[in-house]
């Protein structure tokens, strides 16, 4: 069993993909609008976007902690963490796919880089969700 440790409560009016989202603690609070790919004016976030920045902020943290937990001085060897998030259509509708690419400062000194990033997708818990590690539930508020 697990213990919750934080709950984050994102609402999405309008349109859904050309609508609007906010946040309950209010550091979200904008637009979303579907990407000129899709048909849409592109001048705005979309959902694709959103995740992708999420997993990648969340990879570096995991990524910085598996450095420090394996002496490797993050200051010396920085990492730039950049997440790629595709929508894909399938027979039965779309499915998210997706990438994470790392960069090191120093990349060329250091012992092992893929291990680590290796280690952090392990942990990393977008990581795990994009793996299926996620317990959905859909249902009327």
């Amino acid at each position: 069993m697990s213990e919750k440790l934080y709950t984050a409560s994102v609402t999405s009016t309008g349109g859904g993909r050309d609508g609007h989202v906010v946040s309950t603690n209010g550091q979200i609070d904008f637009d979303v609008r579907p990407p000129k790919e899709l048909g849409g004016s592109g001048e705005g976030v979309n959902p694709e976007t959103l995740f992708a920045a999420a997993w990648a902020a969340c990879f570096n943290g995991a990524l910085q902690k598996t450095m420090k937990e394996a002496g490797v001085s993050v200051a010396d060897h920085a990492p730039t963490v950049t997440a790629e998030v595709d929508l894909n259509k399938v027979s039965d509708g779309f499915r998210l796919s997706g990438s994470i690419f790392v960069a090191f400062a120093d990349q060329d000194a250091m012992e092992d880089p893929a291990g680590l990033v290796q280690k952090a997708h392990e942990f990393c818990p977008y990581s795990r969700a994009v793996r299926g590690d996620f317990d959905a539930t859909a249902g009327l508020k």
